[in-house]
């Protein structure tokens, strides 16, 4: 029935009370992704860093040298330190506990106050407060004053008012949360994951000792104190690498109220592995303190060169990239006033500090060539090598972008592009071998799929310079078809980018997950901003197709295996296996088949599509660069030159294999 004319009015009416007003953190479970980034694993993750980074501001400001984590048997994570301890005094303006105004108000802290902290790596002061708004239950207990306070919530609202539980001489603050199942899919927070940025919180703060405790799992845990800090951080980034400068260089100054510390060193890699860090937050974008560091870096090292009469032939001119070839430096900068670029705070916006960061660094750095002028010789040769390297790359680039131009449109002849123009509408598979390629251009949706095949293992790169790596055919097809070139930000244009999604669909056997690894290498090394504008992706290609009469259906790993066979009330007796095993049948003879896939060539173009290729049914797995140093390690571990390294990882790890040989 049609709708009259005073219906439709009622109906299109906007007053205030179509206007929802969220009190206290209500908006905060309505909106979590605005506060923590996405509600994944990477955003449960980040509750258990925020309440970390409550204990290490108690730490920057010197009060704190003790901080443990422990994951508890049903789940939850426990936060203690010795810090001053939350103050629990009744606030001047709000009249409730200041621990309760911590706890459920936004933009409440001590971190505004540069009384109370000159350093901070909680800007916006929303930490604590979104934690406990996102948690199933929190409890908090404070020691100060000789006493125990405490107070528990549920998802946010406090149960009781905050009271005294008992005496203690100490000082300190204990945080334990549960995430909330109604916000977060997946309630498993994964050992390593936290381990990691525990590590890499002890390396910056060498006064510190963090401990990290695993109760799901009999004597799991480690404990982190490192002396040394960023000397140490760069021997163990630079593990699995031979060094040609000896012992890490290291500077330290202070001006302005702005501390630097800075060290790095030079190994036989042609990769730089530069790490940035302001009041310990890992800025991943840089900003104006790297830009500091890579202009003193230039500038001192060029103008030692030439002074020493270093570069003997004149058509070479040394550049920025030049001098960071083989480069492993960690930077950390304490700012007070911290200005970061985006919420997600991974770019430094202070002018100021490229100019304190170049001049310390350029200083300390000057003296250090001057006393050690072998080591200074070893480093500028280095750089000389690279030099070269470049200009060959150079000519590499040149000559493909010349080949290109006689090819139709300027892409690789293999190749099959999707008709649909819009870049954010499109998605390039990368397929290992000639026949799942064949398969995948059959089972594509045309309109949005490209396919690109690849012949055999790309090069390593973490084993090749830049002009070896632009002779290797497939590494050129892959980078003509994605089209915004390679190498650093200058070179690479993420404008041009022709796809959305870049998806790596290779076998489920060691050799495809070979062939993956040695793509992602490629992809973190020289296209990252592939991998930080979240755009690579891995295929996961079913494992077991299971099929009783007419029904077929498709296993990804053995647990789901057991599943459906246990859906289609499957015995021993039932289960026919038809990869070259075991074989029965029932005596009726109506069975079950399973049929293991060894590769993607073994699937047809519709059974592709079906379980990889189709967006409706499909599982991808996202790559992301959460923990940049740890992923850098990573790669020079498993790809790099030095043999024991690699070794002791396999022998570490191999007990989690779950692979055909």
């Amino acid at each position: 029935m049609a709708k009259n004319k005073l219906e439709k009015e009622k109906e299109n009416e906007y007053g205030a009370g179509d206007i929802q007003v969220l009190k206290g953190l209500e908006h905060v479970r309505k909106r979590p992704a605005m506060y923590i980034g996405d509600i994944s694993t990477r955003g449960l993750h980040h509750l258990a860093y925020e309440v970390i980074d409550n204990a290490i501001d108690e730490a920057l400001a010197g009060y704190c040298d003790k901080i443990t984590l422990t994951i508890n048997k049903n789940g939850s994570v426990t936060v203690t330190d010795n810090g001053r301890g939350i103050p629990t005094d009744i606030h001047p303006t709000e009249k409730i506990s200041a621990l309760e105004v911590v706890m459920t108000q936004l933009n409440a802290g001590g971190k505004f106050n540069r009384d109370s902290y000159k350093v901070s790596g909680g800007l916006h002061g929303v930490g604590v407060s979104v934690v406990n708004a996102l948690s199933e239950w929190l409890e908090a207990e404070v020691v100060r004053d000789g006493k125990i306070y405490y107070q528990k919530y549920k998802r946010g609202e406090p149960e009781a008012k905050v009271k005294v539980i008992g005496n203690a001489k100490k000082t300190g603050t204990k945080v334990t949360f549960y995430p909330d199942g109604e916000i977060f899919k997946n309630i498993n927070f994964k050992y390593e994951t936290i381990e990691e940025r525990l590590r890499e919180l002890a390396y910056l703060n060498k006064d510190l000792t963090i401990i990290i405790r695993d109760e799901r799992e009999k004597d799991k845990g480690a404990e982190f104190h490192y002396k040394g800090g960023l000397v140490d951080f760069v021997k163990y980034l630079d593990e699995s690498e031979k060094s040609i400068s000896g012992k890490p260089i290291f500077i330290s100054g202070d001006r302005e109220n702005v501390r630097v510390e800075v060290a790095f060193q030079y190994n036989e890699s042609y990769n730089d592995n530069t790490f940035t860090f302001v009041n310990n937050i890992n800025t991943h974008e840089g900003g104006t303190h790297l830009e500091g560091f890579k202009a003193a870096l230039t500038r001192t090292l060029n103008n030692y060169a030439t002074k020493n009469n270093l570069i003997k032939n004149d058509k070479v001119t040394l550049t920025g990239d030049d001098f960071r070839e083989g480069l492993t430096c960690v930077l950390s900068i304490k700012v007070p006033e911290p200005q970061f670029e985006g919420q997600t705070k991974t770019k430094l916006g202070n002018s100021e500090v490229k100019g304190i960061v170049q001049s310390i660094t350029g200083e300390s750095l000057g003296n250090y060539l001057e006393e050690n002028p072998s080591v200074a010789k070893k480093i500028i040769e280095k750089c000389l090598l690279a030099a070269e390297a470049r200009l060959a790359a150079r000519l590499a680039k040149d000559l493909t972008r010349r080949k290109n131009a006689l090819d139709i449109g300027g892409l690789p002849g293999k190749l099959a592009d999707c008709s649909i123009k819009d870049p954010s509408q499109c998605e390039l598979y990368l397929v290992e071998g000639d026949s799942a390629g064949g398969s995948a251009k059959q089972g594509r949706d045309r309109r949005f799929q490209a396919i690109l095949p690849l012949r055999g293992k790309i090069l390593n790169v973490e084993k090749a310079r830049i002009d070896k790596i632009l002779a290797n055919e497939e590494i050129r097809s892959i980078i003509t078809a994605i089209g915004a070139g390679i190498g650093n930000s200058d070179e690479f244009n993420e404008d041009k980018i022709r796809y959305d999604k870049i998806i790596l669909m290779c076998d489920a056997d060691v050799d495809g997950s070979h062939i993956r690894t040695l793509l992602l290498t490629f992809f973190y090394r020289h296209m990252k901003e592939i991998i930080e504008t979240e755009r690579l992706y891995i295929a996961q290609p079913p494992l077991y197709k299971i099929k009783k009469g007419k029904t077929e259906l498709y296993a990804y790993d053995e647990a789901e295996r057991e599943e459906i066979l246990k859906s289609m009330k499957a015995d021993k007796n039932t289960v026919v296996v038809e990869n070259g095993e075991e074989t029965e049948t029932s005596s009726s003879g109506k069975g079950i088949s399973i049929s293991r896939f060894k590769g993607l060539g073994e699937m047809n173009p519709e059974q592709l599509w079906t379980t990889t290729m189709n967006p409706e049914t499909r599982t991808i797995v996202q790559v992301t660069n959460e923990n940049a140093t740890a992923a850098d390690k990573i790669f020079r571990v498993l790809m790099g030159e030095e043999v024991e390294p690699r070794r002791k990882f396999i022998e570490e790890n191999a007990k989690y294999a779950n692979l055909d040989i």
